[in-house]
């Protein structure tokens, strides 16, 4: 049996949403969540398929390398932007990977118009951005628990520690 065909990756928001209207089934809900997937870690994982439960299609949109290194600093990301975007689009519960340049993921939000906004349980629901946007437009914003210990930030220290 072959394997799935990975979900596509677009780099322009408009394509991108464009796209993601065209996948979903009439009166179906787009779920959107966002973040770096610099090490994409069992939390994302989590976090991913708690998230394509919420609706019909998911769309994760994935910052580009300039947009990490503004947010996490010099070193960052530690994979490409195509790496990561491969390895999100080969997860199963992905049906669609949208990058974007800017420090946050506002414009994108605008052009998807989600009908669920999802981040991990680090993020109060003031915190997360687009969420005003999305709620305004009748949509709901969901958070997904962390698992303890599971953090991109924490496998990079716990490797620069040495564990201790």
């Amino acid at each position: 049996m072959p394997a799935p065909d990975p979900a596509p990756v677009v780099l322009d928001g408009a394509a991108a949403a464009g796209l993601a209207r065209g996948m979903l089934p009439p009166g179906g809900r787009m779920v959107f969540t966002n973040g770096c997937f610099d090490i994409l870690h069992a939390g994302h994982v989590h976090l991913l398929r708690e998230a394509r439960s919420m609706g019909d299609i998911l769309v994760v949109g994935l910052n580009s390398d300039r947009s990490v290194r503004e947010l996490k600093g010099p070193g960052r990301p530690v994979n490409p932007f195509m790496r990561r975007a491969e390895c999100l689009s080969a997860i199963r519960w992905v049906d669609l990977v949208a990058g974007f340049d800017e420090p946050t993921p506002m414009e994108l939000i605008e052009m998807m118009k989600p009908d669920v906004l999802v981040k991990g349980g680090d993020y109060s629901a003031n915190e997360i951005v687009g969420a005003d946007f999305v709620i305004a437009s009748g949509g709901s914003v969901r958070t997904v628990p962390l698992i303890p210990g599971l953090s991109t930030t924490a496998i990079l220290e716990d490797r620069t520690t040495g564990g201790r």
